[in-house]
């Protein structure tokens, strides 16, 4: 499937439906291939079709998060607290703020260039479990942000995936607002799944 029809699919869909379509994609540095089995989906400002005030675009474009605008298929990368990168894919059509979160993986190759990133010791199940520890499985920087990861030629290429496969669904970690919203989807029992861990700022339901 060219560039083209691929930006074009997750340009039609919704972000939830985009991050199921992200699932048991394949992402890739060099010689590292890691396996997408959780993501998170996140929308864009109140006037638009999807509004989330957890999301970085819920107050408008700003240099920082021009990538969620579109168009589909480029990396949305920043920095978590000061120390930790996170990867997201904008989706959704041009000009409308949606993008899906990276948060789990499974390493298919280049193990050893990843433990090279990690902490030694640490156990397969975890190398790029959590957001932070899938950019850092695969190396990725500011440097990379909105690089098209559809282009014949891309840097971090992703490859999306037929297989059909059980999703699960709740709520996403870490936030203080819209906590509730199904959003998170991963594979269950995929390598790389996070344990779910409510904010303490979030109110209950």
């Amino acid at each position: 499937m060219g560039r083209e029809l691929i930006s074009d699919r997750l340009s039609a869909l919704d972000p939830v439906a985009a991050a199921r379509a992200l699932l048991a994609a394949h992402i890739s540095v060099g010689e590292v291939t890691l396996r997408i089995t959780e993501v998170e989906a996140y929308g864009g400002p109140e006037d638009g079709p999807w509004p989330d005030p957890a999301a970085h675009s819920y107050r408008g474009p700003t240099g920082r998060n021009r990538v969620m605008f579109g168009p589909a298929g480029h990396l949305y990368v920043y920095r978590s607290y000061g120390i930790h990168h996170c990867a997201n894919i904008s989706v959704g059509p041009p000009g409308v703020a949606s993008a899906v979160l990276l948060r789990g993986a499974e390493v298919i190759t280049g193990e050893s260039a990843v433990r090279t990133r990690r902490t030694p010791g640490t156990p397969v199940e975890n190398l790029a479990r959590g957001p932070g520890n899938l950019a850092e499985a695969l190396g990725l920087t500011l440097d990379d942000n909105g690089l098209d990861v559809f282009a014949p030629d891309a840097r971090v290429p992703v490859t999306l995936s037929d297989a059909k496969s059980q999703v699960g669904a709740g709520p996403r970690v870490g936030i203080s607002v819209a906590a509730d919203r199904p959003w998170r989807l991963w594979i269950p029992g995929g390598i790389g799944v996070s344990v779910y861990r409510r904010s303490p700022r979030a109110p209950m339901p």
